[in-house]
């Protein structure tokens, strides 16, 4: 998967836009972050479930891995490598985080319009 379909994916998300967050890019709903872009790229950093970061990363450990944050685990968020990933996962991961931080009112007018 190339960044620029992530991108543009994420930014089709109601009410999304992309800032800064330190030295990365983030996609936000409302201002709270479900997705960052390190600077080379390549990767995305997103929010699953803990069970669901253990699941990707033994389905398919090139396209996915464990973050590591100085000496401790980041639990709940995984690291997808963009060039050994699928589209199609990769967009459902991006939407089910955007839905975990999306507001109600938000959530409930894209449903409606699908």
């Amino acid at each position: 998967m190339r960044l620029d379909t992530a991108r543009r994916f994420a930014l089709s998300l109601p009410e999304t836009t992309e800032a800064p967050h330190f030295d990365m890019s983030s996609f936000r709903v409302k201002g709270k972050i479900f997705c960052t872009v390190p600077p080379d790229l390549k990767r995305l950093h997103i929010p699953v479930g803990i069970d669901e970061v253990r699941a990707l990363v033994d389905e398919d450990p090139r396209a996915y891995e464990v973050i590591i944050w100085g000496k401790r685990e980041v639990s709940d968020w995984v690291r997808v490598h963009l060039p050994h990933a699928k589209t199609a996962q990769v967009k459902e991961l991006l939407e089910d985080a955007w839905r975990a931080k999306a507001p109600k009112r938000v959530l409930d007018a894209y449903e409606a319009s699908r």
